[in-house]
């Protein structure tokens, strides 16, 4: 399931543990473990980048601006995928507020939900600025949008804004993913659809800590008490190095129905160039 080059994301090229991309009018030149061994394409296109992160110590780490950014490179600028707009700006962690290897799902999402007899409730964690989100409240959901970040959340919640969808039926709740569902499991709510979109590692506001490797089984086993009896889909997707496809089918399907013969939908994540080179960028499962 690969994200094709459309007029306002490109793939340029990839190798050597980077990836230089188009969003909008800024081309980057970012680090891409999925790339190390990889070999570049057009090495003297990357001569062109607007800007370049260079990772330090840990996850941080510097944006370099060529001569074409200087001045102007860390002004929020507008992308639009399919039905709505993201706000995008640079991070200290490289990141610029999007995966765009997401559009497919997001696709999904948008047609599942349209096909609904009536509006469903999705409730999406790790939610990020809320590309998912958008994508099933465009499409007619009401989303409960939750992320540990506080000031990601208001990212999301400006994205919402610059696609018309302010006043859209979406919750905002800014706390640890597994404490929310536990809570939600105590208040007895349900929802028609779950998407996740977990990180390897991460912290919640009051400390919590995240591993996907222990912590995604017990997750998982707990939503499926905040689901509906006949839910519209599961939609898990993630970037961990050593979780393939397989994988991560069988670990919803486990956590799902106690067995591993349920009809999950296993895919590998990726992005495409013109040329039609294809840099692998995650995984997906869905249960629908």
């Amino acid at each position: 399931m690969s994200t094709s080059p459309t007029s306002e994301y490109q793939l340029l090229d990839f190798g050597a543990g980077r990836k230089l991309e188009q969003f909008g009018p800024w081309r980057l030149d970012r680090p891409c473990p999925a790339a190390d061994s990889l070999r570049q394409a057009n090495p003297d296109l990357w001569s062109t980048a607007n800007a370049r992160f260079e990772r330090r110590d840990g996850e941080t780490g510097k944006w370099r601006i060529g001569s074409q950014g200087a001045g102007t490179f860390g002004t929020p600028w507008l992308v639009r995928f399919d039905k709505f707009a993201l706000q995008l700006r640079p991070t200290p962690f490289g990141h610029i507020g999007v995966f765009p290897e997401q559009v497919e799902n997001w696709r999904f999402i948008r047609r599942l939900v349209s096909r609904a007899a009536q509006q469903p409730q999705i409730l999406n964690l790790f939610a990020y600025t809320g590309g998912s989100t958008l994508a099933a409240a465009a499409a007619g959901a009401a989303v409960t949008h939750v992320d540990a970040a506080k000031n990601v959340v208001q990212w999301a919640r400006q994205n919402a804004i610059e696609s018309g969808l302010a006043e859209a039926p979406i919750r905002w709740i800014a706390e640890d993913a597994a404490r929310f569902v536990a809570r939600e499991r105590k208040r007895g709510r349900r929802y028609d659809a779950v998407i996740l979109d977990p990180p390897s590692y991460g912290k919640g506001p009051k400390g919590e800590t995240w591993k996907l490797s222990t912590d995604l089984l017990p997750l998982l086993r707990e939503l499926k008490h905040v689901l509906t009896d006949r839910p519209l889909f599961v939609l898990l997707s993630c970037h961990s190095p050593g979780f393939g496809p397989a994988d991560v089918a069988a670990t919803l399907q486990q956590a799902m129905f106690e067995r591993c013969d349920a009809s999950v939908q296993a895919l590998p994540l990726s992005l495409q160039t013109l040329d039609h080179r294809t840099l692998p960028s995650g995984v997906a499962a869905r249960l629908a």
